[in-house]
């Protein structure tokens, strides 16, 4: 694929779902700008994804903390790139129950998956709506649609992106800029590992796990075709529909059945 000149910029792209959409992208011409927090996975994911004949710009950044998004933005804006396409992929949770789970994780997780979010969100939407086009991914989860206990904290967040992300979407729908939430489900990613979740009877199954380049594939089209949304996987698409339709205290109930640890019999 000729190199479209046009870059993207994806973070949380060194593994699962964002190395999957970066790859992607690679193969699509786009020019690419990556950040994590680890600047060796960085340098390793760069140079497989130059094979695309691509240029890769890695920027170690820790979207933990709010202000390195601000930074991510000012780097970028410095070197003079203009970011076609923004992919807020970088996002963690933390599993347990709430009221024994460590209250400084869980507000550095709001900062990763909202705050950050929304500040490179703000920063490059100004951006394209200013020029009339661009593009923005942000990953949701079918969480978002679901109270989850275990994982309260998490599935609070993703229902702010996914809300934030349809309540910015009209405000933009005039100017040439799209805004696509993708909701996946359980997924064979890191992300579980990080939670501490491996106790969990939600991940127990790998066979029942999401490929994440079926998922990546899922929302890169969504995002090319310039839809809302989509919940990636037929099971996940059946569960979200199912849970507009039984009341909140059930659907809240079912999570918490299907994601006690394995050794609950309570």
């Amino acid at each position: 694929m000729e190199n479209s000149g046009k870059y993207a910029l994806i973070t949380g792209a060194t593994s699962g779902i964002g190395l999957e959409l970066a790859k992607l992208f690679a193969k699509d011409g786009f020019n690419l700008i990556i950040t994590a927090r680890d600047v060796a996975e960085l340098d390793a994911t760069s140079t497989l994804l130059r094979a695309e004949g691509v240029e890769v710009w890695p920027i170690a950044k820790d979207l933990f903390d709010r202000e390195q998004a601000f930074g991510l933005y000012a780097d970028i804006k410095q070197k003079g790139i203009e970011v076609e396409i923004l992919v807020n992929n970088a996002g963690q949770g933390v599993y347990g129950q709430f009221d024994q789970t460590d209250i400084d994780r869980e507000l550095r997780i709001i900062d990763l998956n909202i705050a950050s979010l929304v500040v490179l969100t703000k920063c490059f939407l100004t951006d394209m709506v200013s020029r009339g086009s661009g593009r923005i991914l942000n990953l949701a989860s079918i969480a978002s649609k679901l109270p989850g206990p275990w994982q309260a904290v998490y599935h609070g967040t993703k229902a702010f992106v996914l809300s934030f992300s349809e309540a910015v979407r009209e405000e933009t729908k005039d100017t040439g800029v799209t805004i696509t939430a993708l909701m996946p489900g359980v997924t064979d990613t890191d992300f579980f590992n990080k939670a501490d979740m491996q106790d969990s009877k939600a991940v127990q199954d790998e066979d029942d796990m999401a490929d994440p380049a079926e998922v990546a594939r899922d929302g890169y089209d969504a995002l090319m075709s310039g839809k809302d949304k989509v919940v990636s996987g037929l099971k996940n698409k059946v569960q979200v529909a199912m849970s507009a339709i039984i009341p909140d205290s059930a659907v809240a109930h079912q999570m918490n059945e299907q994601q006690k640890p394995v050794h609950d019999n309570s």
